[in-house]
């Protein structure tokens, strides 16, 4: 191949973006290109390109095996990071970047006018933020773990909550942006901040946060925690594809994620709204992994067996899966339909339950295929929550209140969870729930989290026979404050039975959410509460699918904080990012035929 590195692609502003572009020699041209757009550095590895034998693949094997396809591969750094010109505000670029680079490949030489766009998390954000814009030549698409359908949803906030992972992340780039490599003081500033010393002084403001050494990163980043409601700001190109689906052109999409990544709902969002009133085949790959590890086949301390892995079970690797489908749409006959399942999954669940050499739980699990999703054999079932702490499908038959107190200064610990980007604070994936060391703000005494004053853990008796639960989940409670503001907090999990391994049992996280109580009824128009008035909210946890066994428990734990995956609320109903006046709050949730508080999920009555 013929390899042009760092060639400059000029923007409609004056920018220049440092592109690397690897063009085919076996095959006479033009040719149809691939291109991906990173924040994290063009010329180093992707860590999505680790295939199960350990090998990493550089750039340039990626793009030699392309080319040697016949394809031009393009590796851009997005603006303000590495090689390429412009300040970097996080995702907001994207759309007219990514327009402008596809504008200016079409009109090359080499270029046949069909281009595809590939890429991880951030890479798989400017690939749907551009396609906005129905940018020229853009043909089709590999989502692999991100793209916002709405990020004020999933992936900056959540419920109303803020997702801190974007100040860890924020934190780590800003060590590796321009600024800080041309200015060894500032990286030195930077280096010696105590992250860990900074998430016990939360909210940051401005000159207040680690952050304070690059303005350009905490600027954006305090815009973002401030911006509480759905406003204009959520709904610019770049993280709203939502409000853009019209414009994107009827294209094959290829998605995937993982039950534990940050981006469940917003693959699942993408998917439905690309195959629903389109023609062009689109495909879906749901793993049980953590954010983009689909050759790890264990996802905190849960391992889900050799069958979890992605090289070997959905093709030979992930770059072959690619090269397939390119070779298809981008060379093949446009309307195409794609061979096989057109959504593959993997269940969750079914496993020993022992722990293996490793310490791990083995929570086992296997590959299903359906025709689309929901699945098609699903069937929605309620669970109510009892005054007993019971989870039953048959609601109480008698009025109950049960309450707990919420203090903003001790929070609710996050242990696991579908969470990417936490490093070093947090860490994603599916734990026993219990306080131990290695998790940020917990007693580190090893008690079960469910034992806590501020937690109400509700569980259904040992169940008679497996259950499938794949799908949506909803929590729908009916609750009061004594604050005019508060947040309410949803996990479900799946409780093992004591075993040997396992002398207490092993509770292990499948999914949870959160709701902040001045959105409960609008995004756009919050409203605080009337203290001690009861009010109806709803909790989306992510969706999932998981084999609950014979002899298990299902359990919904329900708080008021879930720290640090996101912010605490002060109980104040001060603005957003701001927490001067916290006070403890008295939070009840109420129970019975006038109050039905349940859990909705989505059973598979037949395995498929």
């Amino acid at each position: 191949m013929t390899v042009l590195r760092d060639v400059a692609v000029c923007l409609r502003d004056g920018v220049q973006l440092a592109t690397d572009i690897y063009l085919p020699t076996k095959q006479p041209g033009p040719w149809p290109v691939i291109i991906e757009r990173t924040p994290y550095d063009k010329s180093q590895p992707s860590r999505s390109e680790k295939r199960l034998d350990g090998h990493h693949l550089t750039r340039e094997e990626m793009a030699a095996a392309f080319t040697l396809a016949g394809f031009v591969v393009i590796f851009q750094d997005c603006r303000g990071r590495h090689g390429s010109q412009g300040t970097f505000t996080k995702y907001i670029n994207e759309g007219e970047d990514g327009y402008d680079t596809l504008a200016w490949i079409i009109e090359q030489p080499w270029c046949n006018g069909r281009v595809g766009s590939m890429g991880l998390s951030y890479a798989a954000h400017t690939q749907l933020a551009m396609a906005c814009l129905n940018p020229p030549g853009l043909t089709t698409m590999v989502l692999d773990s991100g793209g916002f359908y709405n990020a004020y949803q999933c992936g900056v906030r959540q419920g109303g909550a803020f997702e801190l992972k974007q100040a860890t992340w924020a934190y780590r780039r800003a060590m590796e942006s321009p600024a800080a490599k041309a200015d060894p003081a500032i990286l030195q500033a930077l280096q010696d901040e105590d992250i860990h010393a900074w998430f016990k002084r939360m909210p940051w403001g401005s000159g207040h946060s680690p952050l304070r050494h690059l303005p350009e990163y905490e600027d954006y980043l305090l815009e973002q925690w401030s911006r509480g409601r759905f406003d204009e700001y959520w709904q610019q190109l770049g993280i709203y594809a939502e409000g853009h689906y019209a414009q994107i052109p009827d294209i094959p999409v290829l998605f995937m994620s993982s039950w534990y990544d940050a981006y469940v709902s917003s693959t699942l969002a993408n998917y439905t709204a690309f195959r629903d009133g389109r023609k062009a085949p689109q495909r879906l790959i749901m793993g049980p992994w953590l954010h983009g590890d689909r050759n790890i086949t264990h996802s905190g301390n849960a391992e889900f067996g050799p069958a979890a892995a992605f090289d070997g079970h959905l093709d030979s690797d992930w770059l072959a899966c690619r090269l397939k489908w390119f070779e298809q749409h981008l060379k093949g006959e446009p309307g195409a339909e794609e061979p096989g399942a057109a959504v593959q999954l993997f269940l969750m669940g079914g496993g020993t339950g022992r722990r293996d050499g490793q310490g791990r739980l083995e929570h086992g699990g296997k590959w299903i295929e359906a025709t689309q999703w929901p699945l098609p054999q699903s069937q929605e079932v309620g669970f109510y929550l009892q005054p007993e702490l019971g989870l039953d499908t048959a609601a109480p038959v008698v009025e109950a209140v049960l309450s707990y107190t919420s203090d903003p200064d001790n929070p609710v610990p996050t242990i696991g969870g579908a969470l990417t980007s936490g490093a070093p604070i947090f860490a994603g994936g599916a734990f026993d729930q219990r306080e131990t060391a290695e998790f940020f703000g917990t007693a580190g005494d090893g008690r079960a989290l469910c034992e806590r004053g501020d937690v109400l853990s509700f569980q259904t008796e040992p169940l008679a026979e497996d259950l499938i639960i794949a799908g949506p989940v909803t929590v729908q409670l009916w609750v009061d404050s004594d604050g005019l503001d508060t947040d309410f907090t949803a996990k479900l999990v799946d409780v093992y039975p004591p075993s040997g391994d396992y002398p207490q049992g092993y509770a292990m996280n499948i999914t949870d959410g959160i709701l902040r109580c001045r959105y409960r009824d609008s995004w756009q128009q919050p409203s605080l509460l009337e203290p001690g008035h009861k009010v109806a909210i709803t909790i989306e946890p992510f969706a999932t699918c998981n084999l609950f066994k014979q002899g298990h428990r299902l359990r919904l734990d329900i708080a008021s904080s879930n720290f640090p995956h996101f912010d605490v609320n002060p109980n104040s109903g001060e603005p957003e990012g701001q927490a001067v006046q916290r006070r403890v709050a008295r939070n009840s949730l109420h129970l019975g035929p006038q109050s039905p508080s349940r859990l909705l999920v989505r059973v598979l009555r037949r395995q498929e």
